[in-house]
């Protein structure tokens, strides 16, 4: 068994998927509404359901994070450069973190942590 879609409410969606479509490697697959819910898919066929809140309650617990594994440390340094060329906000540099190197970092009210495993 594994998970195959995840909801995450944002305060702006399209902003969302531009940013999941440039640096995640998702393809928006179709917009419900004026922007009001958006269906995206990456190569592994996950699905991504990004939702905007009208109300603006776009809270999540303090620990509540994503996290995107990638093949190797390199890969990692590629994605924080790409990041931080683009102009997303990024506070710390990939480093060792108990058994991977990672960064975390936000985007919109998301905590996102990107990293690899170390062997």
């Amino acid at each position: 068994m594994t998970i195959n879609h995840l909801n995450l409410v944002v305060t702006d969606v399209t902003n969302a998927v531009n940013f999941f479509e440039t640096h995640f490697d998702f393809n928006c697959e179709f917009v419900k509404g004026d922007s009001v819910i958006a269906v995206l898919k990456n190569k592994e066929n996950f699905t991504l359901v990004i939702m905007g809140n009208k109300n603006g309650d776009t809270t999540y617990p303090k620990a509540f994070h994503i996290g995107f594994m990638l093949d190797s440390t390199e890969e990692v340094d590629s994605l924080h450069k790409k990041l931080v060329d683009n102009k997303i906000e990024v506070d710390q540099s990939p480093k060792k973190i108990r058994d991977s190197y990672a960064f975390y970092f936000y985007f919109d009210n998301l905590f996102i942590e990107v990293g690899h495993y170390l062997k």
